[in-house]
C-alpha cells in the first residue's frame, strides 16, 4: 500500500489492484510534481467538492483513464455535462463498497466562465485500499463529527492544517485527538500565501505517527497480515 503526496490535496493512492487520486489538483499547482499525462491508469478519482483546486483536472483524468469518479450529486450532475461516463454520486454520510462520504464545513461552489456554479455540499472520504483505511478530510473546519470517526480505525488521517479556509494547526491537532488514527499527513498548506503554516508544529499524541511529505514524497505501508 502506497500513499503519494502530489502537493496542496492531491493524493495518490496504490493499492491491490486499486490506483486511486483523491482531489487532482495538478495544472496550476505549483506544488505539483505530476501533471495528469503523467496518468495512464486510474481506477477511482475521488473529488470532496467543487473548488477549482480540488475538482482540478478530473475531467481530463476520467475521460482519458475511464476511472470512476466519486463525488457528490451536484457535481456529478456538473460532470456528466463535461462528458465524464463513469460517475458514482454519493452525499454525506452513503457507503458504497470501500467509500464512505464524511461531512466538511466549506463550500463547494464551482467557477466557470465568471459564474459560480452549485457545488452540493463539500465532504470527505473514508476509503478501504491495500488492507488500510485511509481518511481525506477535503477542506474542513474542526467538526465533532470527527469523533464519530473514532470508530472507523482510521489508519492515516490526512489533515488540512493551514487555516484561513480550513482547520490551522491548532484545530488540526484536535481533530487528531478525536479521530485517534495511527498516522496523520498534513495537507493543504503552503500551496498560498494565506495558507502558509509548519507541518512540523502540528502537535499529535504519543501513539499517532506524524508523516511529512514532501510532494513527490510516497509513505508505504506494510501489507498486513
Amino acid at each position: 500500500m502506497r500513499i503519494t503526496y502530489l502537493g496542496h490535496s492531491v493524493f495518490y493512492l496504490e493499492g491491490g489492484e486499486e490506483k486511486i487520486i483523491i482531489d487532482p489538483f495538478l495544472r496550476g499547482n505549483a506544488q505539483a510534481t505530476k501533471t495528469p499525462d503523467d496518468f495512464t491508469e486510474l481506477t477511482k478519482i475521488l473529488v470532496t467538492h467543487g473548488h477549482g483546486d480540488h475538482i482540478g483536472d478530473t475531467v481530463e483524468l476520467a475521460k482519458k483513464t475511464g476511472a470512476t469518479v466519486f463525488c457528490n450529486h451536484e457535481i456529478a450532475h456538473y460532470l456528466a455535462g463535461k462528458g465524464v461516463e463513469n460517475i458514482h454520486s454519493m452525499h454525506i454520510g452513503g457507503r458504497f463498497g470501500s467509500i464512505k462520504m464524511t461531512p466538511a464545513l466549506h463550500g463547494s461552489g464551482i467557477e466557470e466562465d465568471g459564474q459560480m456554479l452549485y457545488g452540493g455540499n463539500p465532504g470527505g472520504f473514508v476509503v478501504d485500499v491495500g488492507g488500510y483505511r485511509i481518511y481525506h478530510a477535503g477542506d474542513t473546519g474542526l467538526t465533532m463529527d470527527m469523533q464519530l470517526l473514532e470508530e472507523e480505525n482510521i489508519d492515516v488521517a490526512l489533515l488540512p492544517i493551514g487555516g484561513n479556509y480550513t482547520m490551522d494547526l491548532r484545530d488540526a491537532a484536535r481533530a487528531v485527538r478525536l479521530i485517534r488514527p495511527r498516522y496523520v499527513i498534513p495537507m493543504h498548506f503552503d500551496t498560498f500565501e494565506v495558507i502558509a503554516a509548519d507541518p512540523n508544529e502540528l502537535q499529535v499524541p504519543a501513539n499517532v505517527q506524524r508523516v511529512i511529505l514532501k510532494p513527490g514524497e510516497t509513505m508505504q505501508l506494510q501489507s498486513k497480515r
